[in-house]
């Protein structure tokens, strides 16, 4: 009966998450729900205060500084016109011949440097109009191509990346943003190349049928400026390098080569390989800020605004995904769970890799959320699955990519909030879009999961 309540939480979560019901009252109500169907009704109060807002504070102590400084920085980066500057520079370089391939890579290059995934949707959708409109592809292919720069390779596999996704394995294994590089590169590839051959081949049976554009409620003439200032290129690429350059310069020339007793003397519990990680990502975007508003100091419309839209943007993402972990450490409390877990745990036990990938593909799925679903599945199953790895001889960093690609791998089924909301950017229906997004977001990326599992159980993290 135990492992039956947890079920059907799941799958009222699933259902009412695609309903639009916020996860912050969600999720308590679905944990309550799962602890009253076990029949443990006497512990209900002490599994909200004890466990899940315990949980749910622990995840908002340990990433509310990444979660804050990525969403100031992606907003510093939307509202100083650097994303439009560079979408822009693509855009001429590569013309209307190559609409897909310059949306696609308007947003890798945006979301890699650390911009938030829908800061980037919108800066990049009124270009897309207007590329796609010129060379006449059919505009439900906008949405794909979005979410292909934007949903996969430089949130899951890029090495560097300084996305959420990438963050959240670090404390669990001691890794950093780095982690597996080579096989981070090949799974990118196979997603970018997967991905736009979908597309290409997508426009060009289009356009053998006939199929144009097509008529649209829309401005006839979209402009890509907006209301933001001019920025030269060399000054609008400048954060993003400094993003991924200080973070790879604490990660491998500096935190390496300190020495943290000192520390660890005054902080009972530090430990430097678990947080260093973090430590380098905090200090890159913060840096990135800083320089971003320096470059444009006598230029912005309104810095105080800018600031402080991106520090309030940064609070319901985090909440949301803190809230799942609560409801993740209530499940992992029950009794049922033991069975779920030692099912899940069961799957090809000898290569700890197949089973983190479906437990991290599950959770994803199921709320709908990349970053979600792998908070759950760390919290309750990381030290695991850490411990199996060591004992197959499995490097953490390939535990780390895996877990990654993983939670990108099924985090776009139709209820999820991102399909949502790049849906209602580009003013599609899921009867339109949703089949080429899901082509690119989990087929691609399912692939790429696989081979860098083979490749790993093979060779090794490289």
């Amino acid at each position: 009966m135990g492992t039956l309540a947890i079920v059907i939480s799941l799958l009222l979560l699933m259902f009412f998450a695609y309903r639009g019901v916020t996860v912050l009252i969600l999720a308590p109500i679905m944990a309550a729900l799962a602890v009253i169907l076990s029949g443990d009704l006497a512990v209900l109060l002490p599994a909200y205060t004890q466990t899940f807002m315990t949980a749910l504070g622990s995840y908002v102590v340990q990433f509310l500084p990444i979660f804050l400084l990525g969403a100031l920085f992606g907003q510093l980066m939307a509202d100083s016109g650097a994303a439009h500057a560079i979408a822009r520079w693509i855009k001429e370089k590569l013309g209307t011949r190559h609409a897909i391939l310059t949306v696609v890579l308007a947003c890798a290059v945006l979301t890699y440097g650390g911009v938030s995934l829908f800061v980037v949707a919108f800066a990049v959708y009124p270009i897309a109009v207007a590329l796609f409109r010129d060379a006449d592809i059919p505009k439900r292919l906008i949405p794909a191509s979005i979410a292909l720069g934007s949903f996969t390779l430089t949130m899951t596999a890029l090495p560097g990346t300084p996305s959420i996704q990438n963050a959240i394995p670090i404390p669990y294994f001691g890794t950093n943003v780095f982690a597996a590089p080579g096989l981070g590169l090949i799974a990118a590839a196979i997603m970018l190349l997967a991905g736009m051959a979908w597309l290409r081949g997508r426009a060009a049976s289009a356009a053998r049928a006939g199929e144009g554009y097509g008529e649209h409620d829309e401005p006839s003439a979209p402009q890509d400026e907006g209301d933001h200032p001019g920025m030269p290129l060399v000054l609008a690429v400048l954060p993003l390098l400094l993003v991924i350059g200080i973070n790879a310069l604490f990660t491998y020339g500096i935190f390496p080569h300190m020495d943290f007793s000192a520390m660890s003397e005054r902080y009972a519990g530090l430990e430097p390989q678990r947080v260093t990680g973090l430590w380098s990502l905090i200090i890159a975007l913060a840096t990135a800020c800083v320089v971003l508003i320096a470059l444009r100091l006598k230029h912005w419309v309104s810095l105080r605004d800018s600031v402080n839209k991106g520090v309030f943007g940064f609070m319901l993402p985090l909440f949301n995904t803190a809230s799942e972990v609560g409801y993740g450490a209530v499940i992992a409390s029950l009794a049922g769970f033991i069975v779920i877990r030692d099912a899940v745990l069961q799957v090809a036990p000898h290569n700890p890799l197949i089973s983190e990938a479906i437990a991290m593909g599950t959770l994803a799925g199921i709320t709908g959320s990349s970053s979600g679903g792998m908070s759950i599945a760390l919290a309750t199953l990381g030290g695991d699955y850490l411990a199996m790895a060591q004992q197959a001889g499995i490097s953490p960093e390939l535990l780390h990519r895996v877990a990654v690609l993983a939670s990108g791998s099924m985090d776009t089924l139709p209820h999820s909030g991102a399909i949502i909301t790049l849906l209602s950017i580009c003013r599609l229906t899921h009867r339109k879009s949703y089949g080429d997004i899901a082509a690119v977001t989990i087929l691609m990326p399912v692939t790429a999961l696989v081979t860098v599992i083979v490749l790993g159980t093979l060779f090794g993290s490289f």
